[in-house]
């Protein structure tokens, strides 16, 4: 019987023949934790009692530091010192602050397709841009993962997600799956698999598909795949990773749950209004709201594409005296080749800020913490109420370029104007 990527995977990882719906305790590949949810995972790994040497899932654990980093307060820090230690300890991978965020880097280093990955972070699923199933979980469960190396799972339903044409100008990845959220709705498909196809798809650069993969939970989803090509290829390759690559591709026949269809041809710039991520709406609609925070960056948007059209955008212009603009690379490697390229100081130049690579303000830890009233346009992933640190503040979600141009203005704008 035909199986969609998702059946595939389990199937493999489980050694028994799984299709959706079926429970199956599966092998799994790469473990993922920040400095968030790590603490918890570990002490869960210590209350299970094991010996170090029985910790079967701690050679493919990998331990981050990005949504603090560097640590603005003493109790993070006793946090972070804590993680280093147990993956010290027990041979687990350690990621100190300044590497960049948990889910770039494991693409860059650590992820291939067909590979099953579980982190303790709900945007585990950006990884399936690469043809993995990567999900989050809790740090209980995930606590199990290094314990044994291994869990169970229910196999999800797929949506197909057909999307054809060309993109516009001044449409970009973001703008597509901010409109595929908006259509699902933000439990849509919980608990599904997006499986995305088309000839847009195909024809997407990588940033784009991790862009897409990455927002898959803010539908619902378990998991956002996509089939390994000669992009896949191309991005291991250039990382020294080409033995990795392996073609996974859903089975011609393979039933799916539900089917949408996208014409990218009639697609605009959007965002998503305050406080949902379904609550998505044309630019042109909010054009004019005066924004006083811009953010770019993110494990959604942080990638060196992203840079580019900021610094695109910005070449030669300024950005507005009532605006801060915050631009954050997602990893230490996009961080040196956007300094390469000058990226780094026409946005300086312009008027912006470049943090470290990590989440930054994202998280509402520090970085970029909302004032009482303030509004914020950002390429992030959530826009829920405090989620920037401050519950009396708005957060409107974008793409790179739909940021820049309100960067530029003071107010959202159409970024078309600008390219």
């Amino acid at each position: 019987m035909a199986k969609t990527i998702a059946e595939k995977i389990f199937s493999e990882k489980s050694g028994q023949d799984a299709y959706a719906g079926d429970i199956v305790i599966a092998k799994i590949d790469q473990i993922a934790l920040q400095d968030g949810t790590a603490p918890l995972a570990i002490r869960q790994v210590k209350a299970l009692g094991l010996e170090k040497d029985r910790i079967r899932g701690a050679k493919i654990t990998h331990f981050f530091v990005d949504h603090a980093a560097p640590s603005p307060r003493k109790e993070l820090s006793n946090d972070q010192k804590f993680i280093r230690e147990f993956a010290l300890e027990v041979g687990a991978d350690f990621n100190k602050p300044g590497e960049g965020i948990i889910h770039q880097i494991m693409v860059e280093r650590y992820v291939n397709p067909g590979d099953l990955v579980v982190g303790a972070d709900s945007h585990t699923c950006t990884y399936g841009a690469l043809g993995a199933f990567s999900t989050g979980m809790g740090s209980t469960d995930v606590a199990i993962a290094i314990a044994l190396g291994k869990n169970w799972f229910r196999v999800p339903e797929t949506f197909r997600i057909e999307v054809n044409g060309r993109l516009p100008r001044g449409v970009y990845a973001k703008d597509l799956m901010l409109t595929i959220i908006g259509e699902l709705g933000v439990d849509g498909a919980t608990y599904k698999a997006l499986e995305f196809h088309g000839d847009t798809i195909d024809s997407m650069e990588m940033d784009g598909r991790l862009t897409m993969a990455n927002m898959a939970i803010e539908c619902g989803a378990k998991a956002g795949l996509f089939k390994s090509d000669e992009v896949t290829r191309r991005f291991l390759a250039e990382r020294g990773r080409e033995e990795g690559f392996r073609e996974i591709k859903p089975d011609d026949g393979a039933e799916y749950e539900r089917e949408l269809h996208f014409d990218a041809d009639d697609l605009e710039p959007v965002v998503a209004k305050p406080h949902n991520v379904d609550n998505v709406a044309p630019v042109s609609e909010v054009e004019g709201t005066p924004v006083d925070q811009v953010f770019v960056g993110t494990c959604t948007n942080g990638r060196l594409s992203d840079i580019e059209i900021v610094a695109r955008i910005l070449k030669g212009r300024r950005v507005a005296e009532n605006v801060r603009l915050i631009v954050g690379p997602a990893s230490r490697e996009i961080y040196l080749k956007a300094d390469e390229l000058g990226y780094l100081k026409t946005i300086v130049e312009a008027g912006g800020l470049v943090i470290p690579p990590g989440c930054g303000p994202c998280v509402g830890i520090h970085m970029g913490i909302l004032a009482d009233g303030e509004v914020c346009i950002s390429t992030q992933n959530r826009n829920f109420k405090g989620r920037m640190g401050n519950p009396e503040a708005e957060i409107y979600l974008s793409s790179p370029a739909t940021a820049a141009a309100s960067a530029i203005e003071g107010r959202i704008t159409d970024p078309r104007k600008y390219l």
